[in-house]
């Protein structure tokens, strides 16, 4: 190390950024995949980004909880999302007292097929911007098993990520509505919404 006045002094990068970061690159990785057609081999990468950002919430402490959100949305697209979601309702309980921990929960909910916590986890969301309340308008609507309304707000949660010149993992790809449309589909309701950022053969 260069203990000169003035030498810049080169610290180690924290285990949480760096977690974090070796998670949003396997999601990257995962998102050019789907897009391309390769849903198989898109869940090793998926699987990875889902214990990536696990061992990140674990390393930055409990108010992170958009890692958490992280968590859930690669495991469930690798076609899990189980013992992901019984370990978010082990962090939070049923109560949350965030927009980000409340979208966290209702994710974990849905998983788990407790419409009634995801209706209530997502009610909170409503406060917390309109991407927030357009995701509780999707949730509720698979949690209530209504086709017609879910149609209506996974179509605004798309229509929204085409217009963004920026997204998360650098890839165009309507990440939260193809979560949701694969808890859709676990509740037999379909998605017809037509977008390139919208993947939708998962399987």
């Amino acid at each position: 190390m260069d203990k000169r006045p003035g030498a810049r002094v080169d610290r180690p990068e924290p285990e949480k950024q760096r977690l974090l970061r070796d998670a949003v690159a396997s999601e990257t990785e995962a998102h050019r995949l789907l897009l391309a057609g390769e849903a198989r081999r898109a869940r090793e990468p998926l699987a990875r980004a889902a214990r990536l950002y696990r061992g990140s919430w674990e390393a930055a402490g409990p108010r992170s909880f958009g890692r958490l959100i992280g968590m859930l949305k690669a495991a469930v697209l690798a076609g899990g999302g189980q013992p992901e979601a019984r370990y978010v309702r082990e962090q939070l309980g049923d109560n949350a007292d965030s927009a980000a921990s409340r979208y966290a929960l209702a994710l974990a909910a849905l998983v788990e097929g407790d419409g009634r916590l995801a209706r209530r986890a997502a009610a909170g969301l409503r406060g917390g911007g309109d991407a927030f309340a357009r995701t509780a308008d999707a949730i509720d609507a698979v949690a209530s098993g209504d086709g017609v309304r879910y149609g209506r707000a996974v179509a605004a949660i798309v229509a929204d990520s085409e217009s963004r010149e920026a997204h998360l993992t650098g890839v165009a790809i309507a990440d939260t509505a193809l979560v949701l449309a694969r808890l859709a589909a676990r509740r037999g309701i379909a998605t017809d919404v037509d977008s390139p950022l919208l993947p939708l053969d998962l399987d």
